[in-house]
């Protein structure tokens, strides 16, 4: 049973909570979590170290709420998806007939990789819609950066007011048609710089030797194998579904390590390609841009002029302004 805003709601009800202040927050969430506490309901918080305590704080002893620690919970998208997916479906193996969330995309995540989350944000429009879940996702209107408001406001249907009120955000753009938008992401600035190394139609087996070749030694081991199992899964998408030419190329840096791999055709047309799995039930195809999500610091994707170029950084992102 739906209670609260909810009430008479399937699905996925899907909320910004914008605050200007700590006590604007706390006005938010509180009664938020306690409401779904006296309903009996799942209600869990996934917020950042600082908000997480003052939350608490707020909270009386014992008070039922679940804490998650927000950096481990929001990693990467992808894999905040698979995570979620899998709590919610537990909780509703158990019975939950509504199930409360209250999280926040970590900080760094609102700097060179907001494209990836901001396409999070959209996706969970539809990824967790078969769930009767209330999220409600924080962001602090004295740090977040005036185009990540922007999108917040794209891709969220509502906004929860500190006053209580919900009200629908005009903006809103429904995931099919936000996550097919092309958005460049800004260049990472080796790319100004001749690669590294430069492939053409190279096999699986030749982009990881090549990736073995360039990283090691340049990132943690466990990095470094992530980023192969990116590349291979990238070119072999490239090279089955693309058309050709495929090219491969690779910049090193102090930190990090960048790969592009191109090809002439158009990119997959499904829109939660590479946030969703093939065979999930939700999404068909894509695995192999699933797994590169999994694998690597950042991803992004554009279709230019001259076909579909997929960018896979490992180590510390950087772009230019």
């Amino acid at each position: 049973m739906r209670t609260g805003a909810v009430a008479g709601h399937r699905g996925h009800y899907h909320e910004a909570a914008c605050y200007g202040s700590d006590e604007e927050l706390l006005a938010i969430a509180v009664p938020f979590l306690l409401g779904g506490v006296a309903a009996g309901e799942p209600t869990v918080v996934a917020l950042g170290a600082r908000n997480a305590a003052l939350v608490r704080a707020a909270l009386p002893a014992d008070s039922g709420v679940t804490f998650l620690p927000g950096d481990g919970v929001y990693a990467r998208p992808t894999a905040a998806i698979r995570s979620y997916r899998d709590l919610l479906a537990s909780y509703v193996k158990q019975g939950a007939g509504q199930i409360r969330i209250i999280g926040e995309v970590p900080p760094v995540g609102l700097g060179a990789t907001w494209d990836w989350w901001a396409r999070y944000e959209s996706a969970v429009n539809h990824a967790y819609d078969e769930f009767p879940l209330w999220s409600m996702c924080a962001y602090d209107t004295r740090t977040t950066p005036a185009h990540v408001l922007d999108d917040v406001a794209r891709t969220h249907p509502r906004h929860v007011m500190p006053d209580g009120r919900h009200v629908p955000s005009p903006a809103y753009l429904e995931p099919a048609a936000y996550l097919l938008e092309d958005r460049p992401a800004p260049a990472d600035p080796l790319q100004t710089a001749p690669p590294d190394v430069d492939l053409t139609s190279p096999t699986a087996a030749q982009a990881r030797a090549a990736v073995h070749g360039a990283a090691r030694g340049r990132l943690p081991a466990d990095d470094v194998q992530d980023l192969v199992v990116a590349v291979s899964e990238t070119v072999s998408n490239a090279l089955r579904h693309g058309r050709p030419p495929v090219r491969m190329r690779l910049w090193v840096g102090a930190d990090r390590v960048v790969v592009t791999v191109s090809d002439g055709g158009h990119g997959p047309q499904d829109p939660f390609a590479g946030l969703l799995p093939a065979g999930d039930g939700v999404v068909v195809g894509g695995l192999g841009l699933w797994i590169a999500h999994q694998s690597c610091n950042h991803v992004t994707s554009h279709r230019g002029p001259d076909g579909f170029t997929v960018r896979l950084t490992a180590g510390t992102p950087h772009f230019t302004a």
